[in-house]
């Protein structure tokens, strides 16, 4: 959840690849030694597919796809324990400018940064629920 809650909170400048903003969404499990073996999003576009890149946000640094206004990506990191249990929440976002509505306090700092950087943030698209009665 701390993972999920982490890639729906980033700012990030334009032409950043995917790769980067991973380690953001896997930083809460990495604390305490913890990792999920799949990416953490993938881009949803025309054609439907179920994984439609290039973009994506994963280890894969490789793919050094940059991140650009418009592009829509899923957010999905989880967590399983082999032959115990598994959890994934997994929402869509859509990539904004900075400026686009729904901006936070962050938002607004990001804006004033120095330099002729443009400021990109995702936007959510859906929104699974979650049982808050299950959070401990």
């Amino acid at each position: 959840l701390k993972g999920n809650i982490g890639v729906d909170r980033m700012v990030f400048p334009e032409n950043t690849p995917g790769f980067v903003l991973d380690v953001y969404a896997r930083q809460a499990l990495w604390q305490i030694g913890k990792d999920y073996g799949h990416g953490t999003g993938h881009g949803v576009g025309a054609a439907l597919n179920v994984h439609e890149g290039p973009q994506s946000i994963s280890p894969r640094w490789g793919n050094t796809e940059v991140l650009k206004k418009g592009m829509v990506l899923s957010n999905e990191p989880g967590y399983y324990e082999d032959g115990n249990f598994g959890i994934r929440i997994e929402n869509l976002l859509e990539i904004r400018d900075i400026e686009e509505k729904d901006s936070t306090e962050e938002d607004e700092k990001a804006k004033k940064a120095p330099g002729d950087k443009n400021f990109l943030k995702f936007g959510k698209l859906t929104l699974i629920p979650i049982q808050k009665n299950l959070i401990n």
